[in-house]
């Protein structure tokens, strides 16, 4: 690992401290929001499809070969992963037949348990077919659609994911942004969207997955297609953490699997407020405009950028939540389009060495088991009652970190065990939850699994993974995790 420079410390200490916060005060913002009236409109409705489902694994007459990626209906991308007040975001829309259409704007959060509020509508606007692109070099797909409408986001929208609601006479598709500010926060959650992006099969088998007409023939060692932003999202479909789920169409992993942390976190009130994948690479000196960043549910790909900026906002005294599985494993480079908007398009470079020591363990693929209290007179079990042994039923899974971990002194194993796969039989592995304490004496805490903000809430459209039954939170997980960031907010390390 690259020891980090200490005039390139110096810089990023500089670059926070140049930071205005807003006027209002930070702790009361997100607060103040979820006040607001929310509403649960934002769920999808209108479902196209061929026929009956049997089941919602198995829609008739798309079985898995034919991946279930999209519905032409409508259909929609934006300009921006990212974007900061002022500016104008870009929406382009493909409807097929050509028919009228509206787009409403929510924002995600807690709202009195609704799970959303209702920030702008536009339209109705005329849709018509847009052109489904041909494969270009390494099958790259992408849209080079006429645009739908524009917004301006207005000064006053709090960071925070973003959903527009794509409504045409008989179907519904979801868009999704971030909206990001510049103020100082308790919280820094980092939205998964390259991982979103790796999935994408839209339009029928080109994620990075894919290679010819091998579905899942590609990996680190065979490198698949290239990706783009600028292209719908898929009804997502990869076993992960749901199977069939028309809910999701155009939203990405964000409803699966980060809304129940955004709900949960602000339902709490944390202040919290909300980045991309893509502003961790591009943005370094950024990350220190929060006490703690977190990396959220299925973390999978990152650039050496991200890593590099992550691991020096760590040695410059930010806090890590890994709430995560699978986190910091496969490198990726982004690249522009072919108009050359910066990281617009997506590469796989192979897998990213040394990740065990940023996030205290390995990141590994498939794996379940039971989460064990191993030391329960431990800071972060206080308040939870559990003993040595005590278990979560099911809550590692998808996937997981495990060892090696990190050479560290410090580092402490919270809870481990033996993962298992699908159908019960025995796998080499262990998971194993850590937590560690960094030069600054600020922490990093490593869940070991993609499941773990299941646990903290269940908001409207919640999804249960296939074979797990998280029908309710779990009051041990809500409190070690409020143990966990309350620690670390209060452990103020960075020059602010």
């Amino acid at each position: 690992m690259n020891r980090l420079h200490p005039g390139v410390l110096l810089g990023f200490i500089a670059a926070a401290l140049s930071l205005d916060p807003l006027a209002a005060d930070a702790q009361n913002l997100i607060r103040a929001e979820n006040e607001k009236p929310g509403t649960t409109d934002w769920l999808l409705t209108k479902f196209i499809k061929k026929g009956p489902i049997p089941s919602r694994y198995a829609p008739e007459n798309e079985p898995y070969e034919k991946g279930w990626q999209r519905r032409k209906q409508i259909e929609g991308y934006t300009s921006h992963t990212s974007i900061k007040a002022g500016d104008t975001l870009r929406i382009f829309v493909s409807t097929e037949p050509a028919s009228p259409f509206t787009v409403d704007i929510y924002r995600m959060g807690y709202y009195g348990g609704k799970g959303a509020r209702h920030m702008r509508k536009l339209g109705p606007l005329q849709g018509s077919p847009q052109p489904t692109p041909e494969d270009g070099e390494k099958n790259l797909r992408e849209c080079k659609w006429a645009e739908g409408c524009s917004l301006k986001i207005p000064d006053d929208w709090v960071s925070g994911v973003y959903l527009g609601k794509l409504t045409a006479a008989d179907s519904e598709a979801y868009i999704v942004f971030i909206v990001r500010d510049d103020r100082r926060s308790d919280l820094m959650f980092q939205c998964s969207d390259m991982t979103w992006l790796a999935y994408n099969r839209w339009p029928n088998w080109r994620s990075l997955y894919d290679l010819g007409e091998n579905p899942w023939g590609a990996n680190a060692r065979n490198i698949g297609y290239d990706v783009s932003f600028d292209k719908p999202f898929a009804i997502y479909w990869n076993g992960f953490p749901a199977a069939y789920e028309p809910l999701t169409n155009g939203s990405g992993e964000f409803l699966m699997i980060e809304h129940p942390l955004c709900f949960w976190l602000e339902k709490e009130g944390y202040d919290v407020t909300y980045i991309s994948n893509v502003d961790t690479h591009a943005d370094g000196p950024g990350l220190l405009r929060g006490k703690v960043f977190v990396s959220v549910g299925h973390d999978e790909y990152w650039t050496k950028e991200m890593f590099a900026n992550v691991t020096q906002a760590r040695d410059a005294g930010v806090n890590l939540a890994f709430l995560s599985g699978n986190s910091v494993s496969g490198q990726v480079e982004l690249r522009p389009s072919s108009d050359g908007r910066p990281n617009r398009v997506m590469r796989r470079i192979g897998d990213l060495p040394g990740e065990e020591n940023l996030l205290g363990a390995k990141s590994y693929g498939v794996g379940f088991a039971d989460w064990t209290c191993d030391l329960p007179d431990h800071w972060v079990f206080a308040g939870t009652n559990m003993k040595k042994g005590d278990r979560i039923a099911q809550l590692v899974g998808w996937e997981y970190h495990g060892q090696p971990l990190k050479n560290d002194e410090s580092l402490q194993v919270l809870s481990s065990g033996t993962v298992y796969g699908w159908n019960g039989e025995r796998r080499n592995g262990t998971y194993a939850t850590t937590i560690y304490t960094a030069k600054k004496g600020n922490f990093v805490f490593n869940a070991s699994t993609c499941w773990w903000n299941m646990l903290l809430s269940n908001p409207p459209g919640f999804m249960n993974p296939p074979k797990r039954y998280f029908l309710q939170p779990d009051a041990r997980i809500q409190q070690i995790t409020k143990n966990v960031l309350d620690k670390m907010i209060a452990t103020e390390v960075v020059a602010r």
